[in-house]
């Protein structure tokens, strides 16, 4: 029998889909229906049905759970449906929460029999164990139904119509199908990160509930399973690459990957915010534009209150929808979710929003060179947005200050801004913080040596606690040791 003519399209392909599965460490798994949610107002509307018509289980995952009108109206309803003899586990993030919501805002849920958990508080002996946070936003419902965005529950997300803030921009999806067993298993495992284990789900996963195949990439820390599959998509893309990012601070090896993909002649685009609810990471943002734009990157800067989606559109047959941010911090550190779409239909749509995104963004461009080299200025458009006063994003709680202003009468002409030293920036805050501390280190020393000497404390008693656990383990393992001897 003769072995099959060797085709190198099929087998093309075959490398692509190994590569993409060793990349995410996630199968492709088909039959499922996906449904694009854009901005908060239809997130918690979907949610909230979702949540109000469960009858078996009600899995809630999130950074952020604030105590305002849209945090309670989720706490009723899980509430309701608790006491309704329906299983309601909600998993919160300790940082994210962290004076947003407390024990107080749970007691009605815990009364009517649901289950609570804080993600990672801080814990003696585990000095650095803090930093690991829970960034996903999940929810599952009697495992047929399935939502992971990068909205948060709080009413930050829906602007303040009275004072002219418009809704901050965000993506999520929606899935049926086998898919949201996945999804299960991802909230289970943060589950566990907090306590005892779930009880066993059905064992048959969901039905077929469409055509639309996916993979569910549930990043723990250090798995970098996210960060392989972005640097896989950036080398594979034949034609587009569009990308919205909240939080992008590239690192080396991906920026590299990104500017080789433009130089072989694919259309790469980053949106990210105008203005950001955490300006020193804007500061570092910009401080990265111009080797971007040096390759032929384009770069969008977002001109509404926030930009907080995380997505990516390919060639409009690959579509990411999820919570991972284009940086360290979620490709290594946090527990995150995202769902990577290989569907025509499904990526059309998310290019035709970020085409419709792009109509209201100022493009990045490089100032022209001069006969007579002298510092670039950054022109700034006359037109200002709406002012937006945040209250933390959903990496920090830290209050920021109003918008930027936009860019002078010829960048709101052409919609382009000219790049100018944005890497002083960062170089300029760091050398006038430094500058601080030395005064104050010479003028009154106490003033940093008090939390200097409680940082050593904190540090010293953690340690010695370690110390402390792994002696008795070792005694108790060479105890035990013994008696089998």
């Amino acid at each position: 029998m003769h072995p099959a003519p060797f085709n190198p399209r099929t087998h093309s392909r075959l490398l692509a889909e190994r590569a993409l599965v060793r990349a995410a460490g996630a199968p492709l798994i088909g039959g499922n229906a996906a449904q694009l949610l854009i901005d908060a107002a239809a997130h918690f509307e979907a949610w909230l049905a979702a949540i109000r018509g469960a009858t078996r289980r009600v899995l809630l995952e999130n950074y952020i759970i604030r105590d305002d009108e849209v945090g309670r109206a989720f706490r009723d309803a899980l509430a309701e449906r608790a006491a309704a003899g329906v299983r309601v586990a909600v998993i919160g993030d300790w940082m994210g929460c962290l004076g947003q919501s407390g024990r107080a805002f749970w007691r009605p849920l815990r009364a009517a029999g649901g289950e609570v958990r804080v993600f990672n508080p801080p814990q003696l002996g585990r000095p650095f164990g803090w930093i690991s946070r829970d960034h996903r936003k999940l929810l599952v419902v009697d495992g047929k139904l399935g939502f992971l965005s990068g909205v948060c529950l709080s009413a930050k997300w829906l602007g303040d119509p009275k004072r002219h803030v418009p809704p901050w921009r965000d993506t999520g999806v929606g899935l049926r199908g086998p898919a949201v067993a996945e999804l299960e298993h991802a909230f289970a495992q943060s589950w566990a990160a907090c306590g005892t284990p779930l009880p066993a789900f059905d064992a048959a996963p969901p039905a077929a509930a469409g055509e639309v195949a996916l993979r569910v990439i549930a990043t723990q820390p250090s798995s970098a399973g996210m960060y392989r599959l972005d640097q896989t998509i950036a080398t594979m893309a034949r034609k587009t690459l569009w990308l919205t990012d909240a939080y992008f601070v590239g690192v080396a090896p991906y920026v590299q990957a990104l500017a080789a993909a433009a130089r072989d002649g694919v259309d790469v685009r980053l949106l990210v915010p105008g203005s950001s609810d955490i300006p020193l990471v804007a500061g570092f943002s910009r401080s990265g534009y111009r080797p971007l734009l040096k390759a032929g990157i384009r770069v969008f800067e977002w001109n509404g209150s926030m930009l907080h989606a995380k997505t990516a559109v390919a060639d409009g047959q690959w579509a990411r929808v999820g919570s991972s941010n284009l940086n360290i911090a979620s490709w290594l550190n946090n527990y995150e979710i995202d769902v990577a779409i290989e569907d025509a239909g499904f990526a059309s749509g998310l290019a035709a929003q970020y085409e419709r995104d792009l109509g209201n963004a100022t493009e990045i461009v490089l100032a022209p060179r001069r006969r007579h080299p002298q510092r670039e200025r950054v022109q700034r458009s006359a037109a200002r947005p709406p002012r937006f006063h945040p209250i933390g994003g959903s990496s920090s709680r830290a209050a920021a200050g109003a918008l930027r202003l936009a860019n002078t009468v010829g960048a709101a002409l052409t919609d382009r801004r000219v790049l100018g030293d944005t890497e002083t920036g960062p170089l300029l805050t760091g050398t006038l913080v430094l500058a601080a501390l030395a005064a104050i280190a010479i003028l009154w020393p106490a003033v940093l040596a008090w939390p200097l000497a409680v940082l050593c404390a904190w540090f010293a008693l953690n340690l010695g606690i370690r110390t402390w656990r792994l002696r008795r383990r070792r005694r108790a393992r060479a105890a035990s040791e013994q008696a089998a001897d």
